[in-house]
């Protein structure tokens, strides 16, 4: 049974009421939700309570899920509408958000980066990758939220363009679209790291 298979079977037993079937769910869905939300979100403790607050909202919102998308693509949606809200909440409030949560997690590395800069052995390697790598997060912190988000979920949760346009409600050529130029302003940020 695929795993789109198995959503679709815990999601069934779930709307007849068996609790377990969503906890399978929730584990097996939270860390990668919690990730997505902590490239909106810094606060650790505020991204681990907005994953709760997405899980919830999905339960409740279990029976009008029609299964048109897979299930981890309609959760996707619930978590980053419900990071954005954070943001604006935030923004309100007059704080400051990133992208980059900072954090230690594997996908926090560069998308990008040059072949010069993958040998780490010595300290002028060292600096010039952490130099890029700042490069690269300053980029995508300073895109458009449209595009920041189509990167993201491309590039940092692996999801397809049919998956991304269902996450975010707009049609695959955009998607592609956003993508396209989010990856031109990333390249143009790096430029210098290449020497041109």
């Amino acid at each position: 049974m695929s795993a789109e298979e198995t959503d679709k079977a815990l999601v069934a037993r779930a709307r007849k009421g068996d609790r377990r079937a969503f906890d399978l769910l929730v584990l097996k869905h939270q860390h990668r939700v919690q990730r997505l939300i902590a490239r909106y979100i810094r606060d650790p403790e505020q991204v681990f309570d907005l994953t709760q607050e997405t899980f919830i909202k999905a339960y409740r919102a279990l029976p009008r899920f029609r299964g048109d998308s897979a299930f981890y693509t309609w959760i996707y949606r619930i978590a980053v509408n419900t990071a954005k809200n954070q943001l604006a909440s935030d923004a309100r409030a007059g704080y400051m958000v990133s992208l980059n949560s900072g954090g230690s997690d594997e996908s926090d590395e560069p998308m990008i980066e040059p072949e010069a800069l993958r040998d780490a052995s010595t300290p002028d390697a060292l600096a010039a990758a952490e130099e890029l790598r700042n490069a690269v997060d300053k980029s995508i912190s300073e895109l458009p939220e449209d595009l920041r988000t189509a990167l993201t979920l491309r590039e940092m949760e692996g999801l397809n363009y049919e998956e991304i346009a269902a996450v975010m409600d707009c049609p695959i050529g955009t998607v592609r679209s956003r993508i396209f130029r989010a990856r031109e302003a990333i390249q143009k940020s790096i430029q210098p790291f290449k020497g041109g």
